[in-house]
């Protein structure tokens, strides 16, 4: 395991084995995410460390993130706005479509930024604390960090419209049902879930990751006829990759694990060696 260091004054970073583990600790705001923050995680997750795999993005206290720290928006001019909008785009995208997968793991408050923010990692383990929100409606505000895109592809544009118009909040159940989160765990154990599946992660093979997470959004937007043409592509890519060919061979000599069907419900599957 690797020291921990800062990545920027509010995220901490620690490196275990493969995975890189990112703490948003500003715990005396609840997490709100200032434009610092956000550019620290976006280069970070660009361009990681080559021995890092995987990551977990989680927070130091109760809360993941309660948002924009809307101190950056008093005061400004549209221009400004949009700069300030477009400042958190470039950053989110490159956590979305980087190199490699990130787990996050919500907790508590899940507001405006901080679930845009949470939207744009690949999967979200959350804790029963865990609450959603985009309260930008009733500050005056529309929300500017990616939820508009990303959300209403998870949750229909009818629901996030309930969100932003009435202030509704979604609770960890909710969120669960809704695809917000792909897991539901217990208190406190959100952690060691989201640290447990980003080692699943990191064994896979590094051109199958790059793909889910380049192809597989790309091609969910295209037409049917030029997504297939794609996932030919890709299929063919990382077959022929020597991490496939290892794992490929492991499987045919009876030496990996297979998948079984497990009873919990997050759905999940487990895999045991022969």
């Amino acid at each position: 395991m690797g020291g921990q260091s800062s990545l920027s004054e509010f995220v901490r970073y620690e490196q275990r084995g493969p995975i890189a583990v990112l703490t948003l600790d500003r715990p005396a705001k609840r997490n709100a995410l200032d434009t610092a923050t956000v550019l620290a995680l976006g280069a970070f997750l660009a361009d990681p460390p080559a021995d890092v795999a995987a990551a977990v993005l989680r927070s130091s206290s109760e809360h993941f993130s309660a948002g924009l720290d809307l101190s950056e928006l008093t005061h400004t001019s549209v221009f400004e706005g949009v700069l300030h909008s477009r400042g958190w785009h470039e950053p989110l995208n490159r956590i979305q479509l980087g190199t490699i997968p990130v787990v996050s793991v919500l907790r508590g408050a899940v507001i405006g930024g901080g679930l845009e923010l949470a939207l744009a990692t690949h999967i979200r383990v959350a804790e029963p604390s865990a609450y959603y929100a985009l309260p930008e409606g009733s500050r005056g505000i529309f929300v500017g960090g990616g939820a508009s895109v990303r959300l209403p592809r998870i949750i229909g544009v009818h629901r996030m419209a309930d969100m932003m118009l009435t202030g509704r909040v979604l609770d960890a159940s909710a969120g669960l049902e809704l695809g917000i989160s792909q897991y539901l765990v217990g208190h406190d154990e959100g952690d060691d879930k989201a640290i447990e599946l980003a080692g699943r992660i990191a064994e896979n093979n590094p051109v199958t990751n790059y793909a889910v997470l380049q192809a597989l959004p790309r091609i969910a937007e295209m037409g049917p006829n030029e997504g297939l043409f794609v996932e030919s592509l890709m299929a063919a890519i990382s077959q022929g990759s020597d991490r496939a060919k290892e794992l490929l061979d492991d499987f045919l000599a009876g030496r990996a694990a297979k998948v079984i069907a497990q009873e919990s419900g997050d759905g999940a599957t487990v895999r045991e060696t022969p």
